[in-house]
């Protein structure tokens, strides 16, 4: 199989303001270095735009956070696929432990929102992951593969992205090692190729406090085709460093 190349995404959740992404592009028109991974951006909404403008010729793509499973209609305050693909988006997160957590989410209204996003031409980053008390108890395999298995969408699933995201590793500085990594993510190439032949060529993400210190181990692992970054993609040198770690 070739080798897939890495992507190297940054998650901004609710933080930045036009003034920030200024700032963080000005830095990285002004990076000197390379990445042999291809760099998204996931910023607030209201900055899709304004990044797809601000990104333009640094070979930074664009993409949302969230999206609705519906096209249009009476949602106040969502957001459609095809608005985050008129913006200039080129990707849309579905399923972060975030939103799972505070809007009760399940793996069938993730289901629903990739197969919105592919509707819009996006590629839906589908994110999964176990809590700290499932890990403990011996179940993050059978966790993950059955929210994995709830949470594609049917047929050829080569234009997607899946994420592990441990819950108990996001923002709390925490991450999983690198043998736990690398079993949950062969269990998951394992699964999607069952699946479908077209298993093969998902990427697959690490997420759970990635850090300039952590990332060149956590992109040496198998089967980590890149990773999802928090709070370090909103430091243009931290960024720049994750995206410098990876392997030839």
């Amino acid at each position: 199989m070739t080798a897939l190349k890495p992507l190297i995404a940054g998650n901004w959740k609710m933080v930045g303001l036009p003034d920030d992404l200024g700032r963080f592009a000005e830095a990285m028109r002004a990076w000197g270095g390379t990445s042999r991974g291809d760099l998204l951006i996931c910023p607030p909404a209201t900055l899709i735009g304004a990044a797809v403008q601000a990104f333009n010729g640094l070979g930074i793509a664009v993409g949302g956070q969230d999206c609705h499973a519906k096209a249009s209609g009476a949602h106040t305050g969502d957001i459609a696929a095809p608005m985050i693909a008129a913006a200039g988006g080129a990707f849309v997160i579905v399923g972060h432990s975030e939103r799972r957590a505070d809007h009760a989410e399940t793996d069938a209204q993730v289901r629903a929102k990739a197969e919105a996003a592919l509707a819009a031409g996006l590629t839906p980053i589908i994110c999964i992951g176990e809590q700290l008390q499932q890990r403990q108890a011996g179940e993050t395999l059978a966790v993950v593969e059955a929210s994995l298995r709830a949470s594609l969408p049917e047929g050829d699933l080569a234009r997607l992205v899946i994420a592990y995201e441990p819950v108990w590793a996001i923002g709390t500085g925490l991450t999983a090692n690198a043998d736990q990594i690398a079993e949950v993510h062969a269990h998951l190439r394992q699964v999607l190729t069952s699946i479908h032949a077209s298993g093969a060529q998902v990427k697959l993400l690490y997420g759970g406090s990635v850090k300039p210190g952590n990332a060149v181990e956590i992109l040496s692992v198998a089967d980590v085709n890149g990773v999802l970054v928090g709070g370090a993609s909103l430091i243009a040198a931290d960024f720049q460093a994750i995206a410098m770690a990876c392997p030839a």
